[in-house]
């Protein structure tokens, strides 16, 4: 894959899935392998994602609205408007909303796979026409690995 023209997604033109609150921007394909981002926005005490790890993608969380929850391995941080957090490989995180109004985060991948599928098959769990347990078996596929976390269950 070749990255030789920019990429530009106006505002209005994301795909959004409505059910999960993603807004796809650009994936691997569109960058010739080099990221993949989406804008997630989660009500006041929605779970964005269980603990998971990617074994191949750093993912970077920048908060544009409101506060984030996040699980990184054992500890539990808070992060406002504004913060920046790049989650290394093989770290097991997890986020939520945190307060009393919308979060809205941009999310890059780097050296991610292709990931829109799996936003997509997400949205699909949500409305209820796809089993969770799809999702679940496509952890080699996404690079989207579940993981147990007392610290997140107990939070």
């Amino acid at each position: 894959m070749t990255f030789t023209k920019p990429v530009l997604v106006r505002a209005t033109d994301g795909e959004v899935l409505s059910a999960s609150g993603v807004t796809l921007l650009a994936d691997v394909p569109q960058t010739g392998g080099q990221l993949t981002s989406h804008r997630s926005t989660f009500r006041p005490g929605k779970e964005g994602a269980p603990p998971h790890q990617h074994h191949e993608a750093s993912e970077l969380f920048f908060v544009l609205a409101g506060r984030l929850r996040v699980l990184l391995d054992d500890e539990l941080i808070l992060l406002d408007q504004g913060d920046f957090l790049v989650v290394p490989p093989s770290t097991t995180h997890a986020f939520e909303a945190a307060g009393s109004t919308p979060t809205e985060v941009l999310f890059v991948l780097t050296h991610a796979k292709p990931r829109f599928g799996y936003y997509r098959l997400l949205e699909q769990a949500y409305q209820g026409t796809t089993d969770w347990s799809e999702v679940a078996a496509t952890s080699d596929l996404y690079d989207n690995h579940y993981a147990e976390s007392p610290t997140w269950t107990h939070r």
